[in-house]
């Protein structure tokens, strides 16, 4: 699982990389954090729901759930709450992702609009997903 998990990680990475976008450093967080997360959703034993695990740069990581989703696959709206690993809230989205052929888009929606994007792919247990925060 830890190989499946890293070998996500890395082609998440290159797939961000590969879309053209620069990085952007968000003000309070100094220059020192990389504009990159990953995150891995799993299911959960409750219909509509994922768990998650998200790090952002080197810096932020934490657990979250999202609800509200579909019964079967990963691919629909949810709205999702993340926290960091003290347990302290971090933030919530509205979240849509969105299956094409092999690999899944990614948004996260504040207000109606949008805060990050990223890339995924199933792995093998659950959706590996590697992002970043969108500049205004």
């Amino acid at each position: 699982m830890f190989r499946s998990f890293f070998i996500a990680a890395l082609l998440a990475g290159g797939f961000l990389s590969a879309s053209g976008y620069a990085p952007v450093a968000m003000a309070s967080e100094g220059s020192e954090v990389p504009n990159i997360g990953f995150v891995l959703y799993t299911k959960s034993y409750a219909p509509g729901t994922l768990n998650a695990r998200w790090i952002y740069g080197d810096k932020y990581s934490g657990p979250g759930i999202a609800t509200g989703g579909p019964k079967e696959g990963f691919a629909g709206k949810y709205h999702v709450r993340y926290f960091y690993d003290s347990g302290k809230f971090s933030d919530e989205y509205d979240l849509l992702i969105e299956k094409h052929a092999d690999s899944y888009k990614v948004s996260w929606i504040t207000d109606g609009k949008v805060s990050a994007v990223g890339v995924g792919m199933e792995v093998e247990n659950g959706l590996a997903v590697g992002w970043r925060r969108v500049s205004d």
